[in-house]
């Protein structure tokens, strides 16, 4: 029987929340609390939660002048996983973790934005965390940095456009790309980020994008192992 964990997600837009990951937990029976950081609202004490998931947002790492709350999430999400909490960080929630651990976040050579194929390396075996999940499969994508992968940390997955797609560092997780996406984050992020959809080798066009819906539901299963192994492993 599985313990019921406190899930506290940190969120930098409107249109980045938990998304698939909230249906994941509530029908796990955990609970949800939240930060929203576009709102200027205060961090919690880490006490008051056991697993953080920081999400993703079209801002980028470095921009701590212009937002101001940057600088102490990246405090925050140091002193999490010095208090041993599980951590899952997604796309930009992935990068500004990467940081915080010591791998430095710059401008892919490309950006992604559609559906690309994601591939675990060799080394990804070696973790329960990821070894159930298919040795490849289509993710979603939608970013222009990177990270590199964190001292101590083990590579896990690459893309054809991405060499760095994913990390793990003892109970932490990386992200790059998303698997936590329902057909509404999509049109969220037509809606809010349509000017990043310029013409580039691994940018899709809305049509195509659409026209692939339907990978959202293996998507899903697949978001569903991985938190369970996550659960499973960490908890």
């Amino acid at each position: 029987m599985h313990r019921k964990m406190k899930i506290h997600s940190l969120e930098h837009e409107p249109f980045e929340g938990l998304a698939n990951i909230e249906v994941w937990a509530k029908n796990r029976g955990h609970s949800i609390s939240r930060t929203l950081l576009f709102n200027n609202e205060e961090l919690p004490d880490t006490d008051d939660f056991d697993w953080l998931v920081i999400m993703g947002g079209s801002m980028n790492i470095y921009e701590e002048e212009k937002y101001r709350w940057l600088a102490p999430e990246k405090d925050f999400i140091a002193e999490a996983i010095a208090s041993k909490k599980i951590v899952l960080g997604i796309c930009l929630g992935s990068q500004l973790v990467a940081d915080v651990l010591g791998g430095r976040v710059s401008k892919n050579k490309y950006k992604e934005i559609g559906w690309f194929p994601v591939s675990l390396t060799k080394e990804a075996r070696n973790f329960p965390i990821f070894n159930t999940l298919p040795g490849t499969f289509t993710a979603f994508h939608w970013h222009g940095d990177t990270f590199r992968i964190p001292p101590g940390a083990a590579r896990i997955a690459e893309s054809e456009g991405c060499a760095n797609q994913a990390f793990e560092y003892g109970r932490v997780i990386g992200l790059q790309f998303h698997i936590e996406y329902s057909i509404e984050s999509i049109n969220s992020m037509f809606q809010n980020c349509k000017d990043d959809i310029v013409d580039g080798k691994y940018i899709q066009k809305p049509e195509e994008i659409v026209s692939q819906g339907s990978n959202v539901h293996k998507l899903n299963e697949i978001l569903d192992m991985l938190l369970d192994n996550m659960e499973r492993e960490f908890s």
